[in-house]
Order: C-alpha cells, then sequence, then structure tokens
C-alpha cells in the first residue's frame, strides 16, 4: 500500500466518523423545532418501513413547531401512529391535510441530559478517528516492511495522518460545541 493510499483511505474513513456524528447530532432535541428530530421515524405504509421524509415534506415554519405535509394525504394516519410510536415524546395533531407538532420547552435536567448525550457521542467520534489514525500507522509500518515505501516516507505519512487526526478532532470538538450551545440557549 502506497503512502497516498494510506493516507487517502484514513482520511475517508475520518470523515465516514464525522459523518455520523453529525447525523446523530441533528437527532439530539435542542430548544428549537428541527426537520432532522423526526428523520429517524420510519412509517410502516404500502407494505413497508418508509422514512418519513420519503412520504412528506417536513418543515419548521416557526422555533417551536415541526409541520409535516405528506404527498399522499392517504398515509396521514400511518405517519402519526409512527411518530406517537416513535418514544420522541411528540404529540402530533393533524387537521387531514398536514401534521402540526408543537416542540414543548426544554427542561434544565433534560438540556443537561442533552448534552451529556452530545459530549459521549462526540467522545465515541474521537476514539474512532484515533482508531483510524492506529490502523493508518500500522499501515505505513507494514508497508515499510515490506519495501514498498521508504523509512523517511514512512515517518512523513505518519506525520500527515497525526495532522488528519488533529483536524478531524478539531471539527468534533467544534460541532460538540455548537451543538451545546444550541441545546443550552433558552
Amino acid at each position: 500500500m502506497s503512502a497516498d493510499e494510506i493516507l487517502l483511505d484514513a482520511e475517508d474513513r475520518m470523515e465516514k466518523a464525522l459523518g455520523v456524528l453529525k447525523k446523530n447530532l441533528a437527532g439530539i432535541r435542542t430548544g428549537r423545532a428541527n426537520p432532522g428530530l423526526v428523520d429517524s421515524v420510519r412509517v410502516d405504509v404500502y407494505g413497508s418501513q418508509s422514512p418519513i421524509k420519503q412520504l412528506a415534506s417536513v418543515g419548521a415554519p416557526e422555533p417551536t413547531q415541526i409541520v409535516i405535509r405528506p404527498y399522499d394525504t392517504g398515509t396521514i394516519k400511518e405517519i402519526e401512529k409512527a411518530i406517537i410510536a416513535s418514544d420522541l415524546g411528540f404529540n402530533p395533531q393533524s387537521d387531514g391535510r398536514l401534521i402540526r407538532i408543537n416542540i414543548p420547552p426544554l427542561s434544565g435536567e433534560v438540556r443537561r441530559k442533552m448534552v451529556t448525550r452530545i459530549k459521549e457521542l462526540s467522545e465515541e467520534t474521537r476514539v474512532s478517528i484515533r482508531n483510524i489514525r492506529r490502523d493508518a500507522n500500522k499501515a505505513a509500518d507494514q508497508a515499510e516492511k515490506d519495501k514498498e515505501i521508504g523509512e523517511d516516507v514512512r515517518d512523513d505519512t505518519k506525520k500527515e495522518v497525526q495532522e488528519l487526526t488533529k483536524k478531524f478532532e478539531e471539527q468534533v470538538n467544534e460541532l460538540a460545541k455548537q451543538r451545546e450551545s444550541e441545546v443550552m440557549e433558552e
């Protein structure tokens, strides 16, 4: 494996780890309504489980309300049932054409729990990034042993992997800090 391949593989895997964190953070409630809050809801309709995004447009016209506009109004009852069954603690209200979900304000204790969860998710991502760094360093050592690259190239590769690790850890910290401030603002 060449030095470039090792670096590309490490960067690609770190990007994926960061993507997973972004997706997980989007599902964490803040004081504001966010269409991402219902992304995890799957609706049993047309004989299969479908994500809500495939069945309806989801928007947040107000800071405390999510509006779901089904493409087919015949699916409105199934969407309502799925939201109630989802354990998100939402109470959807339907007028036959669209579903409104009022987002209740978060208590201080719930906000602290959310911040704790954000910290857990970001730490899991940092651990994942460090594991990717370890794998890349092992690959560089192995390539040097197999005489595919020289000692200097191996050392340069390890240095670049460390720089990538730092860059991605900073992005993780920034995302976590941003989401924490969103959760804590009243």
